[in-house]
């Protein structure tokens, strides 16, 4: 026999704190799903306070603040529809991460973690405990209570699983939870609980989202239920961006997707579902019967009816039928997840714009196209005049003007300023004017040169000393200083132009200072302290040069942003020494570097996501380089881990990036290593030279 439901889930964009922002979107999403007649409604983890409130968890007002937001969504709560909220809870001693159910009648239940995620961007062990325990009678607080229109002092607070008036079975898991050996979701399964719902706050890496849906989908493939997947969207405060996706699906079949990016804060899916098709997959595999059996799981009774009301028109009693995945790919992800970042650090700043300092570089290059690309979105959300959040930040940057195209909005907002030296090439100054002209940005072009002069006559009648490059007599000591210098200065006027621009154009407020280093050059530390690599965010700081040309190239044919192609195939270049050729410039940052950017990124993903020091990464790579010799393997091996000792501690300074790729440098945030080191690596290159030696011999 039938049994329809409706169920919904949701991407929502949530800011930690925000509390009034939080209650607005999630009462968005409960009034979408309850007039859709769903009868329950999944939402993220944590999603009353925001997942990214870090330390703010320990204070009690964070909490004190989150329960008088669930008592407004539970007094205004009129419909049948059951919500899953997410919120921190404190209880006798010990904090947890918890979902709440209720329904219009009161909580029904509050469901703790019990796997916390303490890995790479992750400190939930910071802030909560994971649970473990039977379920018992929690006493609900008076700040709680004493807002209820509808008495309430107490509720279930453990893991039992629910149990409707109509015999439907339902269960949460939390996120990381999907993730554990032993998932909630298989015991659950086991013991013949239908619905599965995970409120998760799972961030955007490149090449991720399909193994987090692949997960979901293989679990009900393996188990059979409906699963109700919810995520966050959008930038929650720090580095990372939630990259939405949230997903309902059944026996292995996906009925419902929401959006990966995207500059809506609500975005509600919905599916029909007849759960006896959960009775009909799990009775047709003999080996689901003969590890069930014998379970006996006790059920905690939902005081409610949670299938298709019998008024519901006939359209919305057809069942949902499968559709296929959507995965953005690489080059798609690099350009739209930053873009959406970049949004709502613009919106939520209250800044007017940003000022990116544009070299005709890959790099700064790649900054302008995701802004530009930034600035397509949102006008495109403008034109449709649905998305309130968007057209209000729009209508407060333009300040009266009409926008009636990608390049006039992105005309107002991004600022780029090409900043010349005797030491730059013609070259670089046309790529960087043709790329400002074809995407609409306020460009202007100046020449520092009096800005290094002043500080080396400054320095000159300090010391009655004159510095000089290698090519002109001086030694590397005075050749890299007189590098910094014109790389700090740049910084210097970046700064005084984002301050002062919106002023020369007659607009109010300020703007926010773009960096452009990328994740490799981070991790070799090729960049200087205080120069264009220290801003106010950076959109590409974990992302890899491989990556931005494949995506350069991408926008180039996407967004008809030729000029991207040619930036792609010049070699990468600082110009802060004197040119010696007469078209590209005789500097290049590989020949600095001493490497590849494809070495870089092999180094990298065996520094960290390997976890190798210089032993098991030359080990490593004496067979994924055959083709050079040990000796060779062993010196390139020495090279990076000299280089990255002696340059990590500019990581200490460096400027907030985008969080992109899983073996980004970041400092105390996503990478947790030291920024002091012994630059020889004695110990470890003694090794190294006897291994090397032992291959020699070997092959002799």
């Amino acid at each position: 026999m039938s049994q329809l439901i409706k169920v919904s889930t949701c991407n929502l964009n949530q800011h930690s704190l925000s509390f009034s922002t939080n209650l607005k979107n999630l009462s968005t999403a409960i009034a979408t799903a309850s007039s859709s007649k769903s009868s329950y409604l999944l939402t993220p983890e944590l999603s009353i306070p925001g997942y990214g409130c870090e330390d703010h968890f320990l204070e009690s007002d964070t909490e004190l603040h989150s329960w008088e937001v669930l008592a407004t969504l539970v007094n205004s709560h009129e419909s049948n529809c059951i919500v899953d909220v997410g919120m921190g809870i404190y209880v006798n001693g010990a904090r947890y991460n918890c979902r709440v159910i209720f329904g219009r009648e009161g909580i029904v239940m509050i469901r703790p973690k019990t796997s916390l995620a303490n890995d790479g961007n992750y400190r939930e062990g910071r802030y909560f405990t994971a649970f473990s325990g039977p379920t018992f009678a929690y006493t609900l607080p008076p700040c709680y209570t004493s807002l209820l229109t509808h008495p309430q002092t107490s509720c279930p607070f453990g893991l039992t699983p629910l149990k409707s008036l109509d015999s439907i079975t339902l269960t949460s898991e939390t996120c990381e939870e999907l993730f554990t050996p032993s998932s909630p979701h298989i015991t659950s399964s086991l013991s013949g609980v239908q619905i599965i719902t995970n409120g998760s706050g799972s961030h955007h890496e490149l090449r991720k989202l399909n193994q987090r849906l692949e997960l979901i989908i293989s679990c009900t493939k393996k188990c059979g239920g409906l699963y109700l997947y919810s995520n966050q969207r959008g930038n929650d405060g720090g580095r990372l961006y939630y990259d939405g996706s949230s997903l309902i699906v059944l026996n292995g079949e996906v009925l419902a997707q929401a959006s990966q990016f995207g500059l809506k804060d609500v975005e509600v899916v919905s599916a029909t579902v007849d759960l006896s098709e959960v009775d009909s997959y799990r009775g047709s595999r003999p080996s689901f019967g003969e590890q069930s059996r014998g379970n006996k799981t006790t059920f905690i009774t939902l005081n409610t009816h949670i299938t298709l009301p019998s008024t519901s028109p006939r359209h919305e009693r057809t069942v949902s039928t499968s559709s296929p995945l959507k995965l953005s790919t690489p080059e798609e992800e690099c350009l739209l997840g930053p873009a959406c970042w970049m949004w709502d650090y613009l919106r939520r700043s209250s800044s007017s714009g940003y000022f990116l300092p544009l070299s005709g570089g890959a790099d700064s290059s790649a900054v302008a196209a995701i802004t530009y690309v930034m600035c397509d979105l949102a006008y495109k959300e403008y034109s449709t005049k649905t998305n309130y959040e968007v057209n209000e930040t729009v209508e407060r940057i333009m300040d009266g003007k009409v926008c009636e195209s990608t390049e006039i909005l992105c005309g107002e907002i991004l600022h780029t300023t090409y900043m010349g030296t005797s030491n730059s090439s013609i070259k670089t100054y046309e790529r960087s004017n043709n790329l400002a002209e074809k995407i609409g940005s306020y460009h202007l072009t100046a020449n520092i040169d009096d800005m290094v002069l002043s500080v080396l006559s400054v320095f000159a009648k300090c010391t009655g000393k004159e510095p000089a490059f290698t090519s002109r007599g001086g030694t590397k000591r005075e050749d890299l200083a007189l590098q910094n210098i014109q790389a700090r200065m740049r910084m210097v006027l970046a700064y005084m132009l984002a301050q002062l621009l919106p002023w020369c154009r007659g607009k109010s407020g300020f703007l926010l200072v773009l960096g452009s280093g990328n994740v490799d050059e981070c991790l070799r530390g090729y960049l200087t302290k205080y120069d264009c690599s220290s801003a106010d965010l950076n959109p590409i700081g974990s992302i890899s040069k491989v990556d931005l040309k494949s995506m350069l190239k991408f926008a180039a044919d996407k967004h008809g942003l030729t000029v991207l192609r040619e930036i792609v195939e010049a070699p990468p270049t600082a110009e802060l020494r004197p040119n010696e050729g007469e078209n590209e410039h005789s500097q290049t940052d590989e020949d600095d570097m001493g490497m590849t950017y494809e070495e870089l990124g092999v180094f990298g993903r065996l520094r960290k996501i390997g976890r190798c020091g210089p032993v098991s990464m030359y080990k490593k790579l004496l067979s994924r380089w055959p083709e050079l010799s040990a000796e060779e393997v062993a010196a390139k091996v020495n090279r990076f881990f000299f280089y990255y000792a002696v340059n990590r501690h500019k990581m200490t300074t460096i400027t907030p990036s985008y969080h992109a790729e899983n073996y980004s440098p970041d400092d105390n945030r996503f990478d947790l290593r030291p920024f002091i080191y012994d630059s020889s690596w004695s110990w470890q290159k003694d090794a190294l030279e006897a291994l090397v030696e032992n291959e020699r011999v070997g092959f002799c």
